[in-house]
């Protein structure tokens, strides 16, 4: 039976939530999930078609359509919920998928996320006149140790810098990555050998203050900034592109606290193949990656340092640091999840 019922640009039939294209149509890219998918698929298609008759190819092609549109609408345990068709639009259509979610361009009240607080501190900094770069062309040292002392407080700047100073701005992460963010997002620029914060930055900040910057913070964070340059992990990009998924998991599950496993478990449920995409190594095993990589890059530094969750620490083992994982209210305000929870 021939699948030219089914677009290479719609939902894969087996369930998959990727593009047909990407999935059983079998791309290289995707081919690690294509043999279940496809034998799943093709099962369940057969058991369909036990006593159907066609009378011309059309017809049979209709009834394969029509059945893949049927698999694809029905809500799947592993997407807790979600139909397939809506993986679809969360993974590929994020942000112009209106009937399954929205973003708001504004905020009615400032966030408390950690990377308004640092872009805030930023912004003050350029100010009018700018503010002069190091030669590297990165934040000069003495904003960075005033920023993380305005940032952290007395105490943990001394317990932060034990072992080791700033002396540039790699050295305060979370500076570092909003300034690059910052500048993903058209907010802030070089000109004249200086930061300075662009015409849009500055427009958004008479319109709305702070609160009308995290919209433009956020796209740029998920769409341009790579999630994969903040640890040392391997790349895996599509943790990144599944962002919504995580952030629907939360939205589902976070009003109690719920340890960092949780979203390991769904998350992994969902998207067993991710583990065929890591590479071999001889100290960890692709489960033990992918679970630590996902909550150090979806949860602590993507939903934590965009203020849509708190993510506490309940150990302090170095190589597997335990987390316990909660929604805050700014997720509810700016990722409108239009579907019953």
């Amino acid at each position: 039976m021939k699948t030219t019922g089914i677009g290479r640009n719609d939902p894969c039939p087996c369930g998959s939530g990727k593009k047909f294209k990407h999935c059983c149509l079998g791309s290289k890219e995707s081919s690690m999930s294509s043999s279940h998918g496809a034998a799943s698929i093709s099962e369940t298609l057969r058991k369909a078609l036990e006593g159907q008759q066609f009378n011309t190819l059309e017809e049979a092609q209709a009834f394969v359509s029509q059945f893949a549109q049927q698999q694809n609408r029905r809500p799947l345990d592993k997407f807790h919920g979600l139909s397939p068709e809506q993986m679809h639009r969360i993974l590929d259509f994020p942000f112009t998928s209106p009937g399954l979610v929205r973003f708001p361009e504004a905020l009615d009240t400032i966030p408390a996320a950690p990377i308004l607080t640092l872009f805030e501190l930023l912004a003050n900094a350029i100010g009018e006149q700018g503010l002069k770069p190091t030669a590297k062309g990165n934040l000069p040292r003495n904003f960075c140790r005033e920023a993380a002392l305005a940032y952290w407080g007395e105490q943990q700047y001394q317990e932060n810098t034990r072992f080791g100073g700033i002396n540039r701005e790699e050295d305060f992460t979370g500076l570092h990555v909003t300034r690059l963010v910052a500048e993903l997002a058209g907010l802030i620029r070089k000109y004249k050998g200086r930061f300075i914060l662009s015409r849009d930055c500055r427009r958004r900040l008479a319109e709305g203050g702070m609160a009308a910057v995290y919209p433009g913070l956020f796209r740029a964070y998920v769409e341009e900034f790579n999630w994969a340059y903040r640890d040392g992990y391997p790349d895996l990009p599509f943790m990144q592109s599944a962002f919504l998924f995580t952030l629907y998991l939360l939205t589902r599950y976070g009003d109690t606290w719920r340890p960092q496993a949780f979203y390991e478990d769904a998350f992994l449920g969902a998207f067993p193949m991710l583990l065929d995409e890591v590479p071999p190594s001889q100290v960890f095993s692709p489960d033990e990656t992918v679970r630590s990589a996902y909550t150090w890059r979806s949860l602590v530094h993507f939903a934590g340092f965009l203020g849509l969750a708190t993510v506490e620490p309940v150990s302090n083992e170095r190589l597997r640091r335990e987390h316990r994982v909660k929604a805050l209210p700014l997720l509810g305000q700016f990722v409108q999840f239009q579907l019953p929870m």
